[in-house]
């Protein structure tokens, strides 16, 4: 399988996407809640977005890794993190953060994980990607862009200091 990376134009401004969900996101916080990334990329969105919204609680994060519905067909991930929640999420409003929502399977592994933490009261899903190619029922609430992609492009993001998303095409 071959992957062609290529940066996309400079009309994404990933700042101002994370300055609106923000705001969008201020208008839908809940007394008491934590916010939660998934790793790698999420966790550098909820890193910004914690910092714009002056989150009193500590950021947790997520490695999905050992959740996924196709961990036997893909294998481990090389770059397994720990996952750490440093509060009690139990009747929390959680507010989940990834950078690319696209077939739904990560989000939907998320969940598990964070329901073997405790059962929130709510949770509120950001992305800052929501690509076409959706296999679950799974919506972001918050969205920094959508994007149309072909079935053999996929957009990662690249980080952590600058933020900037690459389109990678696939040979399949």
């Amino acid at each position: 399988m071959n992957a062609k990376k290529s940066p996309l134009s400079a009309t994404v401004d990933i700042e101002a996407m994370l300055t609106r969900m923000a705001e969008e996101l201020q208008g839908l916080l809940k007394r008491k809640p934590c916010m939660v990334g998934i790793h790698t990329g999420g966790v550098w969105v909820a890193t910004r977005l914690h910092q714009r919204l002056g989150l009193k609680e500590p950021l947790g994060t997520l490695d999905i890794s050992f959740y996924r519905d196709d961990f036997t067909r893909i294998g481990m991930n090389p770059q397994v993190e720990a996952s750490h929640l440093p509060v009690n999420i139990d009747n929390r409003h959680v507010i989940l953060v990834d950078d690319v929502l696209h077939t739904g399977r990560t989000i939907r592994a998320a969940l598990n994980e964070i329901f073997d933490y405790g059962r929130p009261a709510s949770v509120t899903l950001a992305a800052l990607i929501v690509r076409d190619g959706r296999e679950l029922p799974i919506e972001a609430q918050v969205v920094g862009t959508h994007m149309k992609l072909k079935k053999n492009q996929h957009v990662k993001l690249a980080g952590p200091d600058k933020l900037e998303l690459k389109i990678q095409e696939v040979d399949e």
